[in-house]
């Protein structure tokens, strides 16, 4: 039920992402404007993951969830009430640095931004007012993330679901009225203001009370400050592969930071859909097996991983196949040409190729995080970053925003087999045969799922109607291709004996008659 909650909240906040996108896209197009806008979002949401960010998971919701089971709610409100309030603090401080080193951060985030020098001032110059807009923003999900990590050890998850949805809608709202950057950074900052504010109703329902206390001296919290460390360095680590992107991306061509920016909000889609939302649900039930039972938490994080690469292998595949026509069924209008659908294109193409990856170590950097362990994800992922950068100024110059998305894409998939294999080793076994035999089937299933899917765009070009210039061609396309695709990938799936189609079809809200016909033959 758990995962099913948040499943439903990530797609109806995705689904608000990607309408996001198209409004903005709509709008803005690839303009050098939108780039600047790109380049600013990179140092609040790196002040974000950094701090708040970093507790969420892998310090915050393990450490509660002890404290509650051994001390009682009052010592666990009393934990919840000096995080919260230490870190508030933190942002604010970092926040008010970040304001004031705007104009020496932003010209070495993206030393390419503009083409010409009057240009490049002048977007720099607006670069830097955005990002000081925008960094009212990390203050806000400062509060809104602990609330977040909060309900979710509480297991309360429609609220941390839905109010994505409220951030998403307010900067929808602006792409809509206005053409002005400026109104687009304002969004941020009241979309923030309302991630938070809707999750207070919940709070009081799992009875939270807040303390005016910051004792960090409390065992309890420097343990979650001890857990916190290693953690900044892995989402640092995370976050630099965003801004290795934006640095070369800003001197590969006018355009470039916005189409890599768009592909990855496209990836982000199913990411968050199948990766996050399986993972955030099941994380809290793997912190409290991690005290209890090995057994559990192994038999928890295989099913979980399972389920994740069962979704997202085919998942991959086809947004690699259906890239043009889905980026231009969602994205060609207004501001939004030819030449910027190529570019995005070039880029979601070899963001797709490691969307199972980067949805895979979601659920094994948690089981990690269940143990206490937070420094061996953390390696692996300044490792990646490494790779990345490495790949990056190699692949950037022949392919251009491809090469970087390829970069990315090769450095996730090294990072996701290291802990993989570290955690099978940890655990003594992840199931392994029977994972094995699902990954097998799921690409043997997905083979096929691409030929019919091959098939169907090669009718629609003898046929004519494989116009992706015009969004009715490039509908037909892409419905036709996700449909088709699904039906033959998940009977094929059931034809092989995959136990993870069962578990997709009895999750979902179906009605009886088509639940019973889904699972015919089991």
């Amino acid at each position: 039920m758990a995962a099913s909650i948040v499943a439903l909240g990530f797609l109806g906040s995705r689904l608000l992402g990607l309408l996001r996108t198209v409004a903005i896209a709509h709008q803005y197009g690839t303009s050098p404007n939108l780039d600047a806008y790109f380049v600013a979002f990179r140092i609040p949401d790196l002040v974000f993951q950094l701090l708040a960010g970093a507790t969420l998971g892998s310090a915050f919701i393990p450490t509660f969830a002890r404290v509650l089971g051994l001390r009682g709610e009052r010592e666990a409100w009393r934990l919840a009430s000096s995080v919260l309030n230490l870190l508030l603090l933190a942002t604010l401080v970092v926040a008010l640095f970040g304001l004031l080193l705007a104009p020496v951060l932003v010209p070495i985030t993206a030393p390419g931004l503009g083409d010409q020098t009057a240009q490049h001032a002048q977007l720099t110059s607006l670069s830097v007012d955005l990002t000081r807009i925008m960094l009212i923003s990390p203050v806000l999900f400062c509060v809104s993330g602990m609330f977040m990590g909060i309900l979710n050890a509480r297991h309360h998850f429609l609220a941390p679901a839905l109010a994505p949805m409220f951030y998403n809608a307010a900067i929808i709202v602006a792409a809509l009225v206005s053409d002005d950057v400026r109104v687009l950074a304002f969004a941020v900052v009241i979309g923030a203001g309302l991630h938070l504010v809707v999750q207070v109703p919940a709070l009081r329902v799992v009875g939270m009370r807040w303390q005016p206390v910051t004792e960090w001296r409390d065992k309890a919290v420097r343990e979650v400050g001890r857990l916190m460390g290693p953690r900044v360095i892995g989402l640092a680590a995370f976050q630099f592969n965003f801004l290795i992107a934006t640095f070369f991306a800003s001197i590969a061509g006018a355009g470039a930071i916005s189409a890599v920016n768009y592909a990855w909000l496209i990836v982000m889609t199913p990411l968050g859909i199948f990766g996050m939302a399986i993972s955030t649900a099941a994380f809290p039930r793997m912190a409290e097996q991690a005290a209890r039972d090995g057994d559990d938490l192994r038999e928890t994080l295989a099913k979980s991983l399972r389920l994740i690469l069962y979704l997202t292998i085919p998942a991959s595949v086809g947004l690699m196949i259906l890239a043009k026509p889905l980026t231009a069924f969602l994205l060609r209008s207004g501001a939004f040409n030819k030449s910027s659908t190529d570019l995005v294109v070039s880029a979601l193409v070899f963001y797709a190729v490691a969307l199972f990856a980067h949805s895979g170590i979601e659920i094994l950097s948690r089981g990690f995080y269940a143990l206490s362990d937070t420094r061996t994800p953390v390696t692996f992922a300044v490792l990646s970053m490494v790779i990345n950068l490495v790949l990056s100024l190699i692949l950037v110059w022949p392919f251009g925003v491809g090469g970087l998305a390829l970069s990315l894409s090769l450095a996730t998939i090294a990072e996701f087999t290291l802990l993989a294999r570290t955690l099978d080793r940890r655990l003594g076994g992840l199931d392994t045969e029977r994972t094995v035999r699902s990954v097998v089937t799921t690409v043997v299933a997905t083979v096929l799922m691409a030929e019919a899917i091959a098939l169907w765009l090669a009718l629609l070009a003898l046929a004519g109607l494989l116009d992706l210039g015009r969004k009715p061609e490039a509908g037909l396309a892409l419905l036709g291709g996700v449909a088709g695709g699904a039906v033959v990938f998940f009977y094929a799936t059931r034809l092989l004996g995959s136990s993870e189609a069962a578990t997709v079809v009895e999750r979902l809200p179906l009605p009886a008659r088509l639940r019973a016909l889904a699972l015919a033959g089991r």
